[in-house]
């Protein structure tokens, strides 16, 4: 169950598990177009047996890069990328408007048994650079069972407002767009995942758009290869967005058509102020498992699994 990593120094981060010859994910850092809003994500992410379940930059949403910490309306600026919602207008041209997420340094990258590390920092910037956040970022491999065909990344993110001012985070919908709260940890399938299977631990299919749930799966079937793979997306029991710890009041943003897109939103109904120097900490577990999964081998996956 060994991990190994290697580092390009200035591009990207590669996690390969050893016994399987899998590359589980790049983590890339590079920054790439600024009308994209750089800034770090992972992709290609795949399965133990190889099976692909991210997508980058598709040519309906240049800016979506496999998975990636996104605020797509932030105090009047894009950190998301392309185009920005305007109420009463639509999707605009604003280059002015769109930001960026810089890598600073990583204070550890590594890799020992079945467990891989990439601790980042980060800071967050309007299209002037001004410096608007710094964030602690970790991104953590658990888990790997062969026999189960399955591992998991842990995201924690801690981002402190340096401004003098609040921060606020909004989203499509908080400014006037129904069903579009996206902002937060963003994942986008790949393209052979559209029409794909979702499902929460209270509902099995339907529309689960806004819906509220501890984690949400998604399961998609491979273009090129037999076979499926099931993506979960779980909530940390501390994520604390409203006072109460352990209620998980952060909606989901859903998308199985025209596209395969899970977040976590940050701001789908209203905005999230973060004051002077205070901090925001989230933390999510994303199983990435071989073939297709139903409700009840999730929940049984993830029950008593500690974080």
């Amino acid at each position: 169950m060994t991990l190994a990593l290697t580092h390009a120094h200035g591009d990207r981060i590669t996690v390969v598990h050893e016994a399987s010859g899998t590359e589980l994910f790049s983590y890339v850092y590079r920054p790439e177009a600024a009308w994209e809003a750089p800034k770090p994500y992972l992709h290609p992410v795949r399965t133990l047996s190889g099976g692909l379940v991210t997508d980058y930059r598709p040519n309906d949403h240049r800016w979506h890069k496999g998975l990636q910490l996104t605020a797509s309306h932030l105090s009047g600026q894009n950190l998301w990328g392309g185009n920005t919602y305007v109420h009463g207008e639509g999707y605009l041209k604003l280059p002015e408007k769109v930001g960026s997420m810089a890598h600073v340094a990583f204070e550890e990258v590594s890799a020992e048994g079945d467990r891989a590390v990439i601790a980042e920092r980060l800071t967050w910037h309007p299209y002037d650079g001004e410096l608007w956040a710094e964030e602690e970022r970790r991104v953590e491999v658990r888990d790997v069972d062969p026999e189960a065909g399955t591992w998991s990344l842990v995201w924690t993110s801690a981002v402190t407002n340096r401004r003098t001012e609040p921060l606020r985070f909004g989203s499509p919908t908080t400014h006037g767009r129904p069903a579009a709260g996206y902002t937060g940890l963003f994942w986008r399938g790949p393209r052979a995942f559209r029409g794909g299977r979702v499902f929460t631990a209270e509902a099995d299919g339907g529309d689960l758009m806004g819906s509220q749930a501890p984690w949400l799966a998604y399961v998609g079937e491979h273009d090129g290869r037999d076979g499926h793979a099931t993506v979960v997306f779980e909530h940390a029991p501390a994520n604390d967005h409203a006072g109460e710890k352990g209620t998980h009041p952060a909606h989901w943003f859903v998308r199985s058509d025209p596209f395969a897109a899970v977040a976590p939103s940050w701001a789908f109904h209203e905005e999230l102020v973060l004051a002077p120097g205070d901090t925001l900490a989230r933390g999510y577990r994303i199983l990435v498992a071989d073939g297709a999964w139903d409700r009840r081998r999730v929940a049984a996956h993830l029950a008593g699994r500690a974080w």
